[in-house]
């Protein structure tokens, strides 16, 4: 027979459930934030983190790994927690966005690479020709700008003022 209580009680103290929730975020997303953001994919950094750790955190209450599903919940609910603590802080104020959201990175200006931004995401001559193409680009010169975004995907406006797409970057004068 089930252990009805044991499933729903916690055998670790929820303080320190907490606060091992809060430490592994927090330390996860200054790391992450380190790495750089070309890792990430179309999805943004703190989406990444949290469906990585929620999805830990839920799966050892279902497998057993925690003593009850308690504690998986309540590792679950402190790590949502603190993504919309994380995203309301940088909402709030923008020199803390700064720090912890991921801002585009230049990677070309007026047709020239830009290999800081290049070399700071391990990104090579061939990757950003390869995006361009993507993007129905062939040649440096038809880029005015182009970002390597927060989601890690490229976006270009071109010189001759058309977006990759064929329609117009400005609106008509």
């Amino acid at each position: 027979m089930a252990d009805w209580e044991s499933l729903f009680s916690t055998s670790i103290p929820v303080l320190e459930i907490v606060l091992r929730g809060t430490v592994t975020f927090l330390a996860l997303l200054a790391l992450m934030r380190i790495v750089g953001q070309r890792e990430s994919g179309g999805l943004g950094l703190t989406d990444v983190l949290v469906v990585v750790l929620v999805a830990d955190a839920a799966s050892s209450g279902m497998t057993g790994d925690v003593d009850s599903i308690t504690e998986g919940l309540l590792l679950a609910c402190t790590i949502l927690f603190w993504s919309v603590v994380v995203d309301a802080a940088a909402y709030r104020w923008p020199r803390l966005a700064a720090i912890v959201k991921a801002r585009p990175r230049p990677l070309i200006e007026d047709g020239r690479l830009n290999r800081h931004a290049m070399r700071r995401e391990f990104m090579s001559h061939d990757e950003v020709l390869s995006q361009l193409r993507l993007h129905g680009i062939e040649d440096l010169a038809e880029v005015r700008r182009a970002y390597l975004e927060p989601n890690g995907m490229i976006s270009i406006i071109r010189s001759d003022g058309v977006d990759p797409d064929g329609a117009p970057t400005q609106p008509p004068h």
